[in-house]
């Protein structure tokens, strides 16, 4: 058993029923940015997953870290200045794994959609979905607007035919005009979740994070969990927060509760394996309508092409993958927006799915229900001492936020006061990373000496792990970083035996798929998989 998995064992062990102000059901990226939050304050918290942290809805996103430009045309004008805000605050906090992404929108007419937007704004859930350059270059400039606070990122600019199609070649020269603006890219998704986790755990001893816990039932105010192994433990919190994504209402029920409060949508992404496309791409999105009038964007992720997403009314978290149609799709929409390159499914290397934890909704347009946050209370009843809160909806960018909200509200009813603000603290990795290319080159070269590590190999672990890199090269491990592994030669025996020691993994899985970005990068080899496997053995 690895040194930190001993201690959670030690700490687990001696758990009183009453030492738990507020329990955390799901640890995806709502539930963890809570649980950082409230451990920063004092707050006692446990927080479990039935799976690995950050293996749900969480761990199948666009990877964007964007302030919503869509949500201007449903007038949900907070939401976008929110978004965007937080969207600044993350690349200044975790600049390890989140950075700046140009954006180019191709235009195909000068005012069409000014009549449907005007509908959306009044209210309407069937307006076409469809954008001239007139009503692009309101939503840019209302959208340099919202983004101004904590501003990190040029502002958007407007392009005519020509200009655009030597800025974009290979889009089609059916566009009239084209626009850039600035959003951001989360290139691991999985692994912030987690340190948002080991930020709480190592800011309040006494708060606990379990993966592959699972809660078996809820009585007389005892919640019951299952640990692996089937070791049972108990606690009687004050408060229960459900942060299950899509599970919502399943767990509500276990908590004795019968609540209708998700309309989930499953979003499809594929990744190809373009080297073209990518260089065509030259370092920006491309967020374009489809021929059918619905949004869908195409941008390098990791050296492949990530193009998404699908909008589907779905129910089942359980059992949701990419199908066929959503595929062909996908490749028919490239095709028409890159007539001069060639799509097969040949080239589609990775494929995910998630459910969007929308709340219920009668839109008949699913792209069209709100994405904004809220967190619905249900007071104490009955042999039920504690309340319920369950979060509801938001998205990737904002949990920052939405965590702030529902923290305060837990502080008030706790009678406890806020003591920390998350605003401008960093996380993980992201702490004290060196912010100018002067810094960068100064920092990778101490290190360098510190380790006896190359620069390359240095900063190579900086953009991977952040400052944790440094951690990881002086880790005493019985491997040599010189000791690869085999047919996935950007990772070390060294690295992965410190994720096995240090970062709470079960399987293989989650170090491929969620510590690191393997999986994902087409990085495994059935060799690597067999030395990953090995590794967490001998712990």
């Amino acid at each position: 058993m690895t040194d930190i998995a001993a201690d959670l064992e030690r700490r687990l062990k001696g758990l009183q029923e009453n030492d738990v102000d507020v329990v955390i059901l799901g640890a995806g990226i709502n539930g963890a940015g809570l649980f950082r939050d409230l451990s920063l304050q004092g707050v006692n918290c446990l927080i479990v997953d039935k799976a690995d942290f950050g293996s749900g809805t969480s761990a199948a996103p666009s990877r964007l870290i964007h302030g919503g430009l869509k949500y201007l045309e449903t007038g949900e004008f907070g939401l976008v200045a929110q978004s965007t805000l937080e969207r600044n605050l993350l690349l200044k906090n975790a600049p390890h794994c989140v950075e700046p992404l140009p954006t180019f929108i191709p235009v195909f007419s000068w005012t069409k959609g000014i009549w449907a937007a005007l509908r959306t704004l009044g209210g309407s859930t069937t307006a076409p979905r469809s954008r001239g350059a007139v009503l692009i270059k309101i939503g840019l400039r209302l959208y340099d607007f919202f983004g101004a606070r904590n501003r990190v990122m040029p502002k958007h600019r407007m392009l005519l035919k020509s200009r655009a199609l030597k800025e974009m070649p290979y889009v089609t020269p059916r566009i009239v005009a084209g626009g850039i603006y600035y959003d951001a890219k989360i290139s691991r998704p999985e692994r912030l979740v987690y340190e948002l986790v080991r930020d709480g755990m190592d800011e309040n001893k006494s708060s606990l994070a379990l993966n592959y816990t699972r809660l078996t039932s809820a009585t007389d105010g005892l919640l019951t969990f299952e640990r692996p192994g089937g070791a049972n433990f108990s606690v009687s919190p004050k408060l229960v927060v459900n942060a299950a994504g899509p599970w919502i209402d399943r767990v509500n029920a276990t908590l004795g509760v019968s609540t209708h409060m998700i309309g989930g949508t499953k979003g499809s992404h594929i990744l190809l394996d373009h080297p073209e496309l990518v260089r065509s791409l030259n370092g920006h999105m491309i967020y374009f309508e489809a021929d059918d009038g619905r949004i869908c964007l195409v941008y390098e992720y990791l050296g492949r092409a990530l193009v998404g997403s699908t909008d589907i009314p779905a129910e089942d978290p359980e059992n949701v993958h990419c199908e066929e149609p959503e595929i062909a799709y996908f490749l028919e929409s490239l095709r028409s927006l890159l007539p001069d390159l060639t799509f097969t499914h040949e080239q589609i290397v990775y494929t995910y799915s998630g459910i969007r934890p929308l709340p219920a909704s009668d839109a008949s347009n699913p792209g069209l229900i709100s994405r904004d946050h809220s967190a619905p209370l249900i007071e104490p009843s009955g042999d039920r001492p504690f309340a319920i809160l369950s979060l509801v909806g938001g998205k990737w960018t904002t949990f920052r936020g939405f965590a702030e909200e529902v923290a305060d509200t837990i502080l008030t009813r706790l009678k406890r006061a806020r003591v920390h603000s998350t605003k401008e603290r960093a996380i993980g990795g992201g702490r004290e990373f060196p912010q100018t290319v002067m810094q960068k080159r100064r920092w990778i070269d101490d290190t360098a000496r510190m380790t006896g590590a190359s620069p390359a190999r240095v900063e190579q672990l900086l953009y991977r792990y952040g400052t944790t890199a440094a951690e990881i090269l002086q880790y005493s491990s019985r491997y040599s970083d010189d000791d690869r592994l085999p047919g996935a030669e950007g990772y070390s025996f060294r690295e992965i035996d410190w994720i096995a020691s240090q970062e709470l993994v079960a399987d293989a899985s989650d170090i491929v798929k969620r510590r690191t970005t393997m999986a994902i990068e087409g990085a495994l080899t059935d060799e690597a998989m067999q030395a990953i496997s090995e590794a967490l053995v001998a712990q």
